[in-house]
């Protein structure tokens, strides 16, 4: 039976991602398990300039790449160093997308076999200070020369795989090698217990990077099966890499249903506002509805744009929603134009615009607004979502006060709801927004046995 060969493998590039960065330098050491049998290395002109940042940290210049060969005219000689043997490197998913993305484009197909030396050193040697290549190797007592260029790195990586290879009594790097090895696909800072602990039911997960801070909140139907997800397939964009390259830790929060981890991942979201969280961000409302007394007594309703922590009647996604809502008060209260501003916010003095028909009365107009206001904070529902909780002996529950929500929560599942007060008390109070009602009513709209709304006679019946 042939002996299981390696291929270690460092390189230099222009940038951090390889869609749009190239390789600079490459090194590969091939290692039969026991001992190093061959070493490669060279510089590659990356066809395109080196950036200085770059520069600062390799050392290679764009006087060194200049006569060097470009990728292509070594992807046979990489293709076959590679070929049948185990990819091994240092955070291994960044060397292997460049090098793959790189023989996709001379047009070799190839996949390998991969091995991540920070993963293994965390599983045979846990509880170091780092498992970075240079602090690692002063922590094991390998010499590291020529940091940050491929064949420095490269040889104290063969190093340190021969340590570990020797230190791997309980064969840990055999199972990591195996093609259909989950581990390989986890991010290079995470530890497997982490994903392991992750069950099968709804629930919010949080990553968190190396300082603690959470970077990334997300929903799931199945907590294991969605972060999963995150970390298959080989997309090699910036924005995957960096965002694997931040994951240290996750923590998740199971919820009884579906609705109760959307709910959570918007409030969670909105309060710790996680550095990848892009697509609930643009939800935040960014118009309001305000009522506001100018210096000659009358009260003006505008429709204006919503600074951060601003009061304000109603929210709006779009200042079309929020002129709509206005025009209709308008008109079925009959309040004057002149007192409605769209578009912002203003405690001018009034102005009639040359309009010289007369003025309301000061008393009936200010009445008339307060009328209005009253009738649309009143007029919104008042309802709960009672559904599954997150075990048999409780269910969810969820308040919407007056069109807003209000919070949500789990009950026993013995307890009788006869007035909405009770729901109330068992509810973690939430800031609401658009977003997160189109949620609610479309939830509401599809389960009605699982709504009770509250009619103005107090009584609690099931949603209509």
């Amino acid at each position: 039976m042939k002996k299981q060969e390696y291929a270690i493998v460092d390189i230099e590039t222009t940038g951090g991602n390889a869609t749009h960065s190239r390789i600079t330098e490459i090194a590969i050491i091939i290692h039969d398990g026991e001992k190093v049998i061959d070493r490669w290395e060279t510089l590659v002109n990356p066809q395109k300039h080196i950036p200085d940042a770059i520069f600062a940290l390799t050392g290679i210049t764009n006087e060194m790449v200049r006569e060097a060969p470009i990728f292509d005219l070594i992807s046979d000689q990489v293709f076959e160093l590679l070929k049948d043997r185990v990819f091994v490197a240092h955070n291994v998913n960044f060397d292997y997308s460049f090098v793959r993305h790189e023989l996709e484009r001379a047009g070799l197909k190839w996949t390998a076999k991969k091995l991540c030396t920070v993963r293994a050193a965390r599983k045979i040697k846990p509880g170091l200070p780092s498992y970075s290549l240079g602090r690692l190797c002063s922590s094991l007592d390998i010499d590291l020369e020529n940091r940050h260029r491929a064949g420095g790195d490269a040889d104290a990586t063969a190093i340190l795989l021969s340590r570990l290879l020797e230190w791997d009594h309980e064969k840990v790097m055999d199972v990591m090698i195996k093609k259909t090895s989950q581990e390989q696909q986890l991010p290079p800072n995470l530890p497997k217990e982490d994903f392991d602990q992750l069950p099968d039911k709804p629930g919010v997960y949080y990553f968190y990077d190396e300082h603690k801070k959470v970077v990334y909140i997300g929903k799931a139907v199945n907590l294991k099966k969605r972060v999963s997800s995150h970390f298959g397939g080989h997309k090699i964009t910036p924005q995957r890499q960096h965002f694997l390259r931040d994951i240290y830790a996750i923590t998740y929060e199971v919820c009884g249903t579906e609705l109760m981890a959307l709910l959570l991942e918007c409030s969670e979201i909105k309060q710790l506002w996680p550095i990848h969280n892009k697509a609930l961000k643009r939800f935040e409302p960014k118009f309001g509805l305000f009522e506001y007394e100018a210096r000659n007594g009358y009260r003006y309703l505008a429709i204006g744009k919503l600074a951060k922590n601003q009061n304000c009647l109603e929210t709006f996604d779009s200042i079309y929603r929020g002129i709509n809502l206005l025009q209709e008060l308008a008109k079925q209260f009959e309040i004057d134009q002149r007192f409605c501003k769209y578009g912002s916010m203003s405690d001018g003095v009034f102005t009639t615009h040359n309009d010289t028909a007369a003025l309301p009365e000061i008393e009936v107009h200010n009445d008339t607004i307060q009328v209005a206001i009253d009738f649309y904070l009143n007029s919104r529902p008042s309802f709960a979502i009672i559904d599954k909780g997150r075990t048999t002996d409780e269910r969810s529950c969820i308040w919407v006060e007056n069109g807003h929500f209000f919070g949500m929560g789990y009950l026993d599942s013995d307890l009788v709801i006869t007035d909405p007060s009770q729901v109330k008390e068992y509810v973690t109070p939430c800031k609401s927004n658009q977003y997160i009602m189109q949620l609610i009513f479309s939830h509401a709209q599809k389960y009605p046995r699982t709504v009770h709304i509250q009619k103005r006679d107090d009584n609690f019946v099931a949603f209509e």
